[in-house]
This record gives C-alpha cells, sequence and structure tokens, in this order.
C-alpha cells in the first residue's frame, strides 16, 4: 500500500467502489472520464469491497480476484489510519446531528477523500451530505 501524499489539484481523483466497478466491467463513459484524469487513487476500503465481491463471485471468483489484484498493482492505494478515523468520526456524527444515515464503507471512503484533500468520483448521492468533500457523480 503506497503511503504517497496526494497534491491537490485539479483532476486529481479518488474513486468509489461504484466507479470501480463499473470501469472493471467496461464502462465506456466511466472509461473515457478516468482517461482524462490526471491521476487516480483507490481508497484501500473501496479494494476491499471489490476483493469481498470477488470472493462471493459464483461463477467467475479466479477472473475477479485477478481483475482486483491488477488494479491494486496498478494504481495508488491510499489507506486509513489515525487522521482518518478522526475525519470518519467527526463525519459520521455530524450526519447523525442533520439525520442522515450512509454506509459506513462509503463514509470511510469520504473521510479519505478528505483526508488526502482529492475530488471523490462516485455514483451514490449521498456524498453530497458531506461537508467538505469535494464530490463528482460520474
Amino acid at each position: 500500500m503506497s503511503s504517497a501524499r496526494p497534491t491537490s489539484g485539479s483532476g486529481l481523483y479518488i474513486l468509489d467502489t461504484s466507479i470501480l466497478i463499473l470501469s472493471l466491467r467496461g464502462d465506456g463513459t466511466i472509461r473515457a472520464r478516468l482517461a482524462t484524469a490526471t491521476k487516480l487513487y483507490i481508497p484501500s476500503t473501496a479494494l476491499g469491497e471489490l476483493y469481498f465481491g470477488a470472493y462471493g463471485s459464483p461463477t467467475r471468483s479466479a477472473a475477479a480476484l485477478a481483475d482486483v489484484a491488477a488494479l491494486a498493482a496498478t494504481n495508488t492505494i491510499l489507506g486509513t489510519d489515525a487522521v482518518t478515523a478522526d475525519i470518519y468520526g467527526r463525519l459520521r456524527q455530524e450526519l447523525k446531528h442533520k439525520g442522515f444515515s450512509m454506509p459506513d464503507n462509503d463514509l470511510w471512503i469520504a473521510a479519505t477523500a478528505i483526508q488526502y484533500d482529492v475530488t471523490l468520483a462516485a455514483r451514490d448521492a449521498h456524498f453530497n451530505w458531506i461537508d467538505g468533500l469535494r464530490a463528482e457523480q460520474w
């Protein structure tokens, strides 16, 4: 896992699981968007979700695992640490006060995006509930 610290700026994206799945499935629109990015990052939480799906595939587990491993080997993976945990806790509490809830893994992904100051590319509108998160709906 890389410990690289991204530099804020245009064209830098951290990818939500929804985008990664579409890319792995060969979605042309998503692949075209990815091709225009300056730098792409994958949060370790999203990578874990992909591995979970691959291990659970009833018909193509080996191929899916190979796809995820190749993705991990060719991209910068951003991990979580104590800073991410602090951001996650704050975000979860803020959402609770607003009367919103969202999947924990998505909160971890959002916290990672905020920590590393990169734009999150996703397909889930609930990311728009998070103050301070730059998110684009792809």
